[in-house]
């Protein structure tokens, strides 16, 4: 019994997500995200968003799963857009009018009566900025120039190369083939066979 008992309490998880940080602009509306899940569904559930852990800012209920939550109470500048009757038992809220005072921690609280009245929450950290700062991509920017200018030169350099290499060698086989050609006229002035050295000499008188 005791080990069902833990099992049952460990049924019901709340998700807020990949991050639980949000950072929103003043004055604007912020999406505050949280979804649950339970082995053995679930019966007029109840959930809460809370301020600080202290302030309740929206409190609804769920019949079953073919209904889609009723609320309770709520924070005039919250709304709810979630939707239980999906795929996904999805109790988002917004926030509206986000002012620097709306800074702090966001808790969705769940409590499922169908497991025992199991408990569970997820939290998020809230910041409220002036304006949204660019990340500084000068870094990145100069490494890439950096990297990309080593690799072009690499390559001029390379074609450079190929290019003397071909006029080396179109010179040497020039050299060769002039070589060839004066060696022959040597041979035919120095009297080899064919040259004018082999010619009689005119008889004496």
């Amino acid at each position: 019994p005791g080990l069902h008992v833990f099992a049952i309490a460990f049924a019901l998880e709340v998700s807020v997500g990949k991050t639980n940080t949000v950072m929103a602009l003043n004055n604007s509306n912020v999406l505050l995200p949280c979804t649950f899940t339970t082995c053995i569904g679930f019966q007029d559930l109840v959930f809460t968003w809370y301020f600080n852990s202290t302030e309740m800012i929206y409190h609804g209920k769920i019949k079953s799963k073919a209904s889609e939550p009723f609320l309770v109470g709520r924070n005039p500048r919250v709304e709810f857009v979630g939707s239980t009757t999906g795929k996904d038992n999805n109790i988002s809220i917004v926030l509206k009018n986000v002012e620097f005072s709306d800074a702090g921690k966001y808790t969705c609280h769940v409590r499922n009566p169908k497991e025992k009245n199991a408990q569970h929450n997820a939290t998020i950290f809230l910041t409220v900025v002036q304006k949204m700062v660019e990340a500084d991509n000068t870094v990145t920017l100069i490494i890439v120039g950096v990297v990309g200018g080593l690799i072009g030169l690499l390559i001029l350099f390379m074609l450079i190369k190929r290019v003397v290499l071909f006029i080396i060698k179109k010179t040497q086989d020039g050299k060769k083939e002039c070589l060839v050609s004066s060696s022959g006229n040597d041979n035919t002035e120095n009297g080899l066979a064919g040259s004018k050295a082999e010619q009689k000499a005119p008889p004496k008188a």
